[in-house]
This record gives C-alpha cells, structure tokens and sequence, in this order.
C-alpha cells in the first residue's frame, strides 16, 4: 500500500480501491504540470527567470492523502490556514521531503503550536504575535522563519489580516530584532472584487523597503489561483495555489 492510500485510509475518507488513488494522481499530475508552466510563463514574461517564483500548493480541507501524491510528484512546499489542519496531516504524511507553510490568521495561544508544526508561519501581521512566536521558538531552541502579511485591501475590512502599509516597518524591526526569529520577506492577499495588480505592486515597494534594513527578507508571497499572473507581474517570488492544482474545495461539514 502506497503513502497515499495510508493516509487517506488514517484520515477515515472511505474504503481505497484499486482505481482510486492513480486517478487522483494522475489529475494532481496534470494539475500541477499546468500550474507550474504558467508560473514559469508568467515568470518569463515579466522578465524574470522560470525559476525565481516558488510555487506552494495550499492544501486546506483537502486529505492527507493529497498531500503524499503531491510529494510523490515533486511538489516540496504546502501550505494550511489552521495548525490544527497542519498537524493532523504532518502526523500523517510526516516531515520528510515537505516544507510545511501557515498561511491564515494566527491567535497567540496557537504560536506554540504553529512553532512546533510549521515550517514557516506567513501571517504574521502584529506584535502581540511577534512576540509569541519569539518565546515558543526561544523554548524549542529554534529559530522560526516569519513573513509579515501586510493588508492591500485599499479601504480597512473589519476582521482581515494584515499590519497596515504604513506600519510595516515598525513591525519588520520587531521581528527583525528576535534572535528567535528569522524576517523572510512580506506577504499579502489580494482585494477582494478588485483588480489586484496595484495592491501587489504596493506589496513590492514594501518588500522594497523592508529590504533595505532587513536584507535577508527576500520573499515576496503574494497571488492565489485568481490572481498568481498578476502578482508574479509585480515582484512576487511565491504563489500559493489551490484550486487550480486541487480542484474546488469540498464542502465543509
């Protein structure tokens, strides 16, 4: 029994047969071959080299099972919203091979968590969580790479993640200055109903900033399924997609 089929058969989805575990391989295959061309077009056609944009495949709500097929076929770096998801599913698929991402809304009382699950955390937005982070790491003996999510939505949205532009820098020194904790670069999620490409070239001239007391914040990690073209467009370095790689979500009990 391959990987796949143990873990989808330990995430309780139902009995594995012959067929099911190579069609869904094969659709991942063709999925991911796809988004990994128009990632290295998009690459190319903003002047930049096929290989500078990272590709991370967020795989919230979907089995573990997908997960192992994505590492079968090559896919090194996947990403969850929640740590709860995220440490179900490394439990089951394990570490190897995998760069395990956070990428949604963290809450301080889950940093400890997210120390000992993650491989990066992507959302951190304020001090409160900087500051979190910086003592669960400091009680591992790790040191945690962080992106900062800055908000792009152009009017403020009640409940959306993000410091705000204007004060990225303040809180790139804070996480800059936790020997615990590592600045990789910026992440932000495109306006909703909007056309994204200003917000992602306003991410840009953050990173731009960042950069400049932070040199080792490369990273920029903006663009989705809707939106990767346009955010490789404007600088991003790292897409993280979903749908186009996995298909639509399924429906949540």
């Amino acid at each position: 029994m391959s990987e796949a089929e143990q873990a989808e058969q330990s995430n309780g989805r139902g009995t594995i047969t012959d067929e099911t575990v190579p069609r869904r391989r094969a659709e991942l295959s063709l999925n991911l071959e796809r988004v990994r061309d128009s990632v290295r077009q998009a690459a190319s056609l903003a002047g930049r080299a096929p290989g500078d944009v990272e590709l991370v495949v967020v795989t919230k709500t979907w089995p573990a099972s997908d997960v192992a097929l994505l590492r079968e076929l090559g896919q090194t770096a996947v990403a969850e919203n929640r740590v709860r998801e995220l440490a179900d599913k490394r439990s089951l698929v394990g570490a190897a091979g995998l760069c395990w991402h956070l990428v949604g809304g963290l809450q301080t009382n889950k940093a400890a968590a997210a120390v000992k699950m993650a491989d990066v955390v992507e959302s951190v937005d304020r001090e409160s969580i900087v500051e979190a982070l910086a003592t669960a790491a400091r009680s591992r003996g790790r040191v945690m790479e962080c992106l900062m999510q800055v908000n792009l939505d152009p009017h403020p949205i009640a409940g959306r993640s993000g410091v705000r532009p204007e004060e990225a820098l303040r809180l790139a020194d804070l996480i800059g200055a936790q020997p615990e904790l590592r600045l990789g670069g910026v992440m932000g999620i495109g306006p909703r109903n909007e056309d994204a490409s200003a917000a992602f070239e306003m991410l840009a001239g953050v990173a731009d900033q960042v950069r400049r007391d932070h040199p080792g914040a490369e990273t920029i990690s903006a663009g989705m399924s809707s939106d990767y073209v346009a955010a490789i467009a404007a600088g991003a370095t790292q897409v993280r997609i979903g749908t186009a790689v996995l298909g639509d979500r399924p429906s949540l009990r």
